[in-house]
């Protein structure tokens, strides 16, 4: 079982990025009046490669799986909390089912590895790995062959849904532990900057966390290449973004990424490929500790700041109606030659 990564291609087009500026800068406004939603415009045109974009059928996928790691009590909840959680997602109950209601976004929760056996139903994709990982103090979170199921179920899953924007969500207790692990070990950022409070941890919970997290990082220190590094700390939900994120790239889709665990699976897969990042739109910055260290290394600028911590994907849910508004700027606003409006120079 191999795990091929697809190989991408540059959209840093110069002719087309002329021509979606050229279209903005005559629409019935001031020269970039519109700031930061321009520029998104001109992402969401390079993304889609046309300088007239249409985001159709949108896709918000919540990966869950369960983390062996949080045993060591680096969470405020328990791991039942996962899969509870994930029959509130399925059950329309949740923030993120409320959020993708009001938007129109199709929700589909995957099974990535979750303690717990559901039953088949409508908005459930099954894609278990095993029932969670294992605990990353005493050995590797997966194995080689686990964490290549996982990318191979996250490129699977993405085949199987229409539409051309896959918006990125996650549940799992413990897995604010394993995206601060991977921050630490595939940055060179020292790693008690990279932990937070993750579900509320009170400071002495924080303490417990890190010192917790400085074990695991000093027992898997060989662990350095993207891959390894993900089998070491896990989780199968992030291992299955992974994948999924390389496949929306490759099949050119809008990849709206979330908070910091999903953040965590772009930091992955672009140290395996640097051309994921241009497909990708960071939806907030979230009030994780870890959070703005990773955007700030990955050179990105994200839309929201709403102090947001939940994860699910609620921040890229709320930031979905600014990737339309973008959208709708280009292929609905009037020029000045259509409506007839003098303009600067004229």
């Amino acid at each position: 079982m191999n795990f091929i990564q697809p190989k991408l291609q540059d959209l840093q087009q110069p002719a087309l990025l002329a021509q979606l500026q050229y279209k903005l800068n005559n629409k019935t406004k001031p020269v970039g009046s519109l700031g930061a939603l321009e520029t998104l415009a001109q992402q969401l045109g390079l993304i889609l490669q046309t300088d007239s974009p249409l985001l159709q059928a949108p896709q918000l996928v919540v990966f869950a799986a369960d983390h062996g790691l949080a045993k060591q009590g680096v969470s405020a909840y328990p791991s039942d909390v996962t899969w509870q959680m994930v029959n509130n997602f399925l059950a329309g109950g949740a923030a993120v089912s409320v959020l993708a209601r009001q938007h129109g976004l199709t929700l589909t929760i995957a099974d990535c590895g979750v303690r717990h056996t559901f039953e088949p139903q409508q908005g459930l994709y099954a894609c278990k790995v095993a029932y969670g990982t294992a605990d990353s103090s005493q050995q590797a979170a997966m194995s080689a062959e686990q964490c290549a199921q996982a990318l191979l179920n996250g490129q699977d899953l993405v085949k199987s849904l229409p539409g051309n924007v896959l918006l990125l969500g996650e549940m799992g207790i413990g897995n604010t532990s394993a995206a601060s692990l991977l921050l630490a070990r595939l940055t060179g950022l020292p790693l008690e900057q990279c932990v937070g409070a993750g579900t509320g941890l009170a400071q002495q919970g924080i303490q417990h966390k890190t010192k917790v997290l400085q074990q695991v990082f000093s027992l898997h220190a060989h662990a350095q290449e993207p891959l390894q590094a993900l089998a070491a700390f896990g989780g199968f939900e992030i291992a299955t973004m992974v994948g999924a994120i390389f496949e929306a790239a490759a099949s050119q889709r809008v990849i709206v990424v979330d908070g910091f665990i999903t953040s965590a699976a772009v930091l992955v897969a672009s140290k395996l490929e640097p051309l994921v990042l241009q497909r990708c739109i960071f939806a907030h910055s979230s009030d994780e500790r870890g959070h703005a260290l990773l955007l700030e290394r990955l050179h990105a600028k994200a839309l929201l700041h709403l102090q947001l911590r939940l994860g699910e994907g609620s921040g890229a849910a709320l930031a979905w109606p600014l990737l339309v508004s973008a959208c709708n700027v280009l292929s609905q606003m009037a020029s000045f030659d259509s409506a007839g409006v003098s303009h600067a120079g004229s």
